[in-house]
């Protein structure tokens, strides 16, 4: 067992137990951080981290993240990586799409939402861009699109 605060980037991880006072405990039950259930550490930065949690982002401080006792979850299909970390012939299903604004509006616009399954087509020598087919058409992407969008892959 570790805490949040520990745990490696992208990995699926359980809630063990939450070992802080009782405000900040029911605080985070209301928020669905509850023993059970899984969470993903996707980026820290400093004092903060930040968990995807029921498919939400949720910023939580670093004092807190060391309060919340996880596990790994065992199976090596639930590893969640970006979009940008495929290699041509994988097939990956989308979990999610980050960015602010726009960016996120445009990706989700051609397609990329929860749930589609996709296949790396083409991957140019300097990996950047990548081409992906999904839907049944093929989309181009940056690298620094792709690093957007986090994946489960497929087999």
């Amino acid at each position: 067992m570790i805490t949040a605060a520990e745990a490696i980037h992208n990995r699926v991880y359980t809630i063990e137990t939450i070992q802080t006072e009782e405000s900040t405990k029911k605080h985070l039950n209301d928020l669905g951080f509850v023993p059970g259930k899984k969470i993903v550490l996707i980026n820290d930065s400093g004092n903060k981290g930040v968990i995807l949690l029921h498919h939400s982002r949720i910023a939580i401080d670093r004092t807190i993240l060391e309060q919340i006792i996880i596990v790994e979850t065992q199976t090596s299909e639930e590893e969640w990586v970006s979009l940008d970390q495929l290699t041509v012939g994988q097939k990956a299903i989308v979990v999610g799409v980050h960015g602010q604004g726009a960016i996120k509006r445009r990706l989700m616009d051609m397609g990329l939402t929860k749930g589609v399954e996709l296949f790396v087509r083409k991957v140019a020598p300097l990996g950047d861009p990548i081409e992906i087919n999904l839907r049944g058409y093929e989309l181009t992407l940056r690298k620094s699109e792709a690093a957007l969008v986090l994946i489960q892959k497929v087999g």
